[in-house]
């Protein structure tokens, strides 16, 4: 694929290379860590509020607030069908760019979604956190109690708490859908979350840290890789917060889309945490990620088709 950049977005691996790439085990108290913070994330009320803002012919739209770790007030929008008949729930994450709307795609179709801003971005912003995700990927990276990766993926544990508080009939139904930041933030949630049935993750990101700070990119990673140059302590952190790691703990069937050219988020990276998904799991191969193609339209219709296939089945 042509480009003009300063680095090769396939990082000289073709597919049969990716597929051979491994994951961190990480620390011997890395489950503890995740258990701990799923403990203290669901013993918050979520205290929901919701607003119906907008209707369309398929979706009943509404912004949602609730609380979250530390009692942290969540915003994000919730959408559910027009006839109101949903067997299901769908906790949906988001890219490092925020979101700024709900997604109304037939992913999403006999489903109530709830579509949470990550602390930080639109919704979820406060003037104390960052809002751009090459200084969101940095803010607390410290110290494991303080990294903000962490409280993110309690937000969306979160955000199934609040669909169980209004809909309670979708328990045992819930799955989750996560893109790019999402991708990484929800692979890192998936095994500790009993509430996920299935979940979809497209060119998931933070998978085998100790690999990606080699890597230059054009995305958040490329913050981290320049901060590990003068901080090679930071991996000792990065360990917690690997989604390649945590899905190495993930037994719930995962559909993972994983693309081969990729600036924003290396492919190997990618690779890493469906490589490591330890349950069920399918695999697309996107040709690019981060990037405009010309079969890109036509892969991303296939790729819905896939995924709403993928949450609708009742096989597990």
């Amino acid at each position: 694929m042509e480009h003009n950049l300063s680095f090769d977005p396939t990082y000289g691996h073709d597919l049969d290379a990716l597929k051979k790439v491994g994951y961190p085990t990480g620390p011997i108290d890395f489950a503890d860590f995740w258990r701990s913070m799923y403990d203290r994330t669901l013993s918050v009320a979520p205290r929901v509020e919701v607003r119906e803002i907008n209707r369309t012919d398929k979706r009943i739209v509404h912004e949602i607030e609730y609380d979250g770790l530390g009692e942290f007030r969540v915003g994000g929008w919730l959408t559910l069908p027009a006839d109101g008949k949903f067997d299901r729930g769908v906790v949906v994450g988001h890219g490092y760019g925020g979101r700024g709307a709900a997604d109304l795609s037939p992913a999403f179709d006999g489903a109530v979604a709830i579509f949470p801003c990550g602390r930080g971005f639109n919704r979820s912003a406060r003037p104390f956190l960052p809002d751009r995700g090459g200084v969101h990927v940095l803010h607390g990276i410290t110290s494991r109690d303080t990294y903000l990766h962490g409280p993110c993926v309690a937000d969306f544990w979160a955000g199934a708490s609040a669909l169980l508080s209004l809909y309670p009939q979708i328990a045992g139904r819930i799955d989750y859908y996560g893109t790019s930041f999402g991708g990484g933030i929800g692979a890192m949630a998936l095994p500790w979350e009993p509430r996920f049935r299935r979940a979809f993750l497209e060119v998931p990101s933070f998978g085998n840290h100790p690999l990606r700070v080699t890597l230059k990119c054009e995305g958040s990673g490329e913050s981290v890789r320049l901060y590990y140059q003068t901080h090679p302590e930071v991996l000792d952190v990065l360990a917690y917060f690997d989604a390649a790691t945590s899905a190495s703990y993930t037994k719930i069937p995962v559909l993972c889309a994983a693309a081969l050219f990729d600036p924003a988020v290396p492919p190997p990276g990618q690779f890493a945490v469906y490589n490591a998904l330890a349950g069920p799991k399918q695999l697309i191969v996107r040709t690019a990620g981060h990037w405009t193609y010309p079969e890109e339209t036509v892969e991303h219709a296939s790729m819905i088709r896939s995924v709403r296939s993928w949450l609708m089945d009742e096989s597990v």
